[in-house]
């Protein structure tokens, strides 16, 4: 454990190329380093070049870097993970279903592959150097799935995290509802480790709603309101096995996790979050973002950027239609979809980035903008400028135009981990500013 005062060491898994690396070293200064990321791990285990780790090695070439399967490393060299006071990491959303084995002594198996099994084994194989703190982002879908099991998946790992000693919360932020450049909702987690000042604090409340909407560490970084007030909590029954059997309280209907909440002990109280985020008033001081304002010159644009022929594809990609299609199998089916905005509208937040953002292909998901030079997709930079990231952060060994679209698809938003990370700080050892600068929770800068 880090002494009061002195800065959290940190390690980032499935660090892809460093969103969360890049929002903790926002919250350093000259006077003081809040965050100090001592180990990271990124692998892909589908592809034989690990792209994303080659860029994380060239922008932070001192920290410590592993590129290999993490949980071969938990199993096989575990030694090589130092101790830390932060864990940080945006793992998958995948089946985190758990079923009984006589062959271990805790008569539980995750799913072989689920990267979530991996946190938890480092938690319980580091025992009383367990991380204090945890920072997690997952797609909000995780609330709610499996389909059959509304919730049971998130359940899994809200116990798994209390039965290792945690107090857990959570919230839905979408970052243009607090004047990002994107439209991007992600599930944000954190959690305190029992014996730490937070854990006790919340330990005392009479309500927790007042964590969740007033003195609670993520309310401060994101402050929403509560649509409904939190009477009673949800209790979490059963160990993981019956969590992962139960087809009552995780059913299809409806999931008992909602945008904003906490967990302490097998206790959940949740409520949906209504943001709260004003210009004015705000403990950020920044104005909101549009596209428009992330463009580069178009003197820098490439060619190959603008559209050129294909439009009536383009076209038909980006309208509403209706028709009938088959599946391979020969099924018939109806399939219909809306329009949407063509071309995007530059004086509004992004859409979400996706994976699939790159290449000159006409596709529904990828942006297009109308410049005084024609219609053009988005180029690389314009791409990281929406997550927040340095420009040509992923510039790296050539990759592609489509590769870098595809690693701002995986990633997050800087300026969410900023703020998150400045809450944190304040929450556990508050920084030396100057009465009025606490509005500056995040920045833009590019």
């Amino acid at each position: 454990m880090s002494k009061k005062n002195s800065s959290l060491k940190t390690i980032e898994l499935f660090a892809g190329v460093g969103g969360f690396h890049l929002g903790l070293n926002k919250c350093n200064s000259d006077i003081k380093k809040a965050y100090e990321v001592v180990w990271s791990n990124q692998w892909e285990p589908s592809t034989k070049k690990q792209h994303a780790s080659d860029v994380y090695q060239k922008c932070f070439p001192n920290t410590p870097h592993l590129n290999d399967d993490i949980a071969k490393v938990i199993e096989e060299d575990f030694e090589q993970i130092p101790d830390h006071d932060l864990l940080v990491g945006g793992f998958p959303c995948q089946d985190y279903s758990v079923a009984r084995t006589l062959s271990k002594a805790d008569g539980l198996r995750g799913k072989k592959g689920v990267l979530w099994w991996s946190i938890y084994d480092i938690i319980q194989k580091k025992g009383k150097n367990a991380p204090s703190y945890l920072m997690l982002e997952n797609v909000d879908r995780l609330l709610k799935s499996p389909a059959k099991q509304r919730g049971r998946d998130f359940a899994i790992m809200l116990s798994s995290l209390n039965e290792q000693g945690y107090i857990v919360e959570w919230r839905v932020i979408n970052a243009a509802d607090f004047g990002m450049p994107q439209r991007r909702r992600r599930v944000y987690i954190m959690a305190y480790k029992k014996g730490t000042e937070t854990y006790k604090k919340i330990k005392k409340l009479n309500n927790p709603s007042d964590w969740l909407a007033s003195d609670g560490v993520m309310n401060k970084a994101f402050p929403m309101g509560l649509e409904k007030s939190i009477d009673t909590p949800f209790i979490i029954k059963g160990d993981l096995v019956d969590i992962s059997e139960n087809m009552t309280d995780y059913n299809p209907k409806k999931s008992p996790f909602n945008t904003v909440g906490i967990m302490i002990d097998d206790k959940v109280y949740s409520s949906k979050g209504i943001p709260l985020f004003d210009e004015k008033t705000a403990l950020h001081d920044t104005s909101r973002r549009t596209i428009n304002d992330i463009l580069i010159d178009e003197k820098d644009v490439p060619k190959e950027f603008y559209l050129e022929g294909d439009m009536d594809k383009w076209e038909y990609m980006k309208g509403s239609k209706k028709e009938e299609r088959k599946t391979s199998e020969g099924f018939t089916y109806c399939y219909s979809e809306g329009a949407m905005v063509f071309p995007d509208a530059l004086d509004n937040a992004s859409r979400t980035i996706v994976t699939g953002e790159g290449g000159a292909t006409p596709s529904r998901f990828k942006h297009v903008v109308k410049t005084k030079n024609g219609l053009r997709r988005l180029t690389p930079v314009e791409l990281e400028r929406l997550n927040m990231f340095p420009d040509n952060h992923t510039a790296c060994n050539g990759d592609t135009s489509a590769k870098r679209a595809f690693f701002m698809g995986n990633a997050l938003l800087v300026g969410v981990v900023e703020a998150l990370g400045k809450a944190l700080q304040d929450e556990v050892s508050p920084r030396n500013v100057e009465e009025g600068s606490k509005r500056d929770l995040f920045s833009f800068s590019t």
